[in-house]
């Protein structure tokens, strides 16, 4: 029987992997440094949690995670071009002694069954409308391109030192960034904005972590984003995690397996809401691993971590992939 780490390999490179990767049973994740530690995030049900950007967060009770506050009164960039003077940027400590008390994370992660995982949101582009809003952060790419090349390479240049600092200290096997690019059924740009904005600073990004010793990036985006996949190719992503139906997943994998894998295909929202059953959440994962099949595809909830909103749903969308796991793959010596 493969490791768990060692079978995720074979499945995203084509291989020979004994079973289904179980959601995000490979990554191991670690949260806190110097910087994130100064944002905290809004426990749920939780209202107007400020982060180190100065960004208002809540968590309303029922939905599955938290967002920013973007009325009159919170919004952070009310008008791109003094943006300068309305966004404090967020500054950390470099030093190794600064980063010590939370390398001590990663120390009991067993490397040879996991991926010790740096994780790390808002991603670019979120980012961006965290600041200002997302119908804002819209018309701004086109009515004011400067300043939003501006504001992106200097939310970059902070996540490339980030990741530097990240990958000396902790030494991470993977990378994962939330950075959604889209709704249910659309990018939220065309695909050549997308590319003239976001391009180049995720190849900065992504390349600074394989540059310094990171193995895989794993990219969280619930959202319609196919269009996009041949820049997340370039970026340097090896796993689209969030992959929601509304994509053509079999399309994707049968042209693009092999350069990306998918890791979704599971809608949370059609598996964890209060009404739930069992039988639900069983019909949905067979489903999607009958639709999608066993090469290039990691069946998980669509939901950006190894949560659900509501108790149970998590586990038992991992008991199923157990169930099918067996089906198609036999039961692993």
């Amino acid at each position: 029987m493969l490791s768990i780490k060692q079978n995720l390999l074979e499945t995203i490179r084509g291989g020979h992997p004994d079973r289904y990767v179980k959601q995000f049973e490979p990554f191991k994740m670690l949260y806190a440094t110097p910087l994130t530690v100064q944002s905290r995030q809004p426990a749920y049900g939780e209202a107007l949690v400020q982060d180190a950007w100065g960004v208002y967060k809540s968590w309303p009770e029922g939905t599955p995670g938290a967002f920013p506050v973007h009325d009159a009164e919170h919004k952070v960039i009310t008008d791109i071009e003094d943006w300068k003077n309305q966004v404090k940027v967020p500054t950390f400590p470099t030093d190794e002694a600064s980063w010590a008390p939370f390398v001590k994370f990663a120390e009991d992660i067993d490397r040879d069954e996991y991926f010790a995982t740096q994780f790390y949101a808002p991603g670019i582009w979120e980012q961006c409308h965290y600041l200002m809003g997302v119908d804002d952060a819209c018309m701004n790419l086109l009515l004011y391109p400067d300043e939003m090349h501006e504001l992106i390479d200097t939310i970059t240049d902070l996540m490339v030192e980030h990741t530097k600092c990240f990958c000396k200290y902790f030494k991470p096997d993977a990378y994962f960034q939330h950075d959604d690019w889209g709704s249910q059924i659309s990018t939220f740009m065309a695909p050549d904005t997308f590319e003239e904005f976001f391009l180049e600073p995720y190849k900065r990004v992504y390349g600074c972590a394989k540059e310094n010793g990171v193995e895989i990036i794993v990219h969280h985006s619930d959202s319609y984003a196919e269009t996009l996949v041949p820049y997340m190719i370039e970026m340097g992503i090896d796993i689209w995690q969030g992959t929601m139906r509304t994509n053509n997943i079999p399309k994707i994998i049968e042209e693009y397996g092999g350069k990306i894998t998918i890791m979704g295909g599971i809608d949370s929202a059609t598996v964890d809401f209060p009404q739930t059953t069992d039988e639900i959440i069983a019909e949905k994962v067979e489903e999607s691993c009958r639709a999608y099949g066993t090469k290039f595809y990691i069946p998980c909830g669509s939901q950006g971590l190894a949560m659900s909103t509501f108790p149970g749903v998590y586990d038992k969308i991992s008991e199923n992939i157990d169930r099918m796991s067996k089906e198609f793959f036999g039961d692993p010596e």
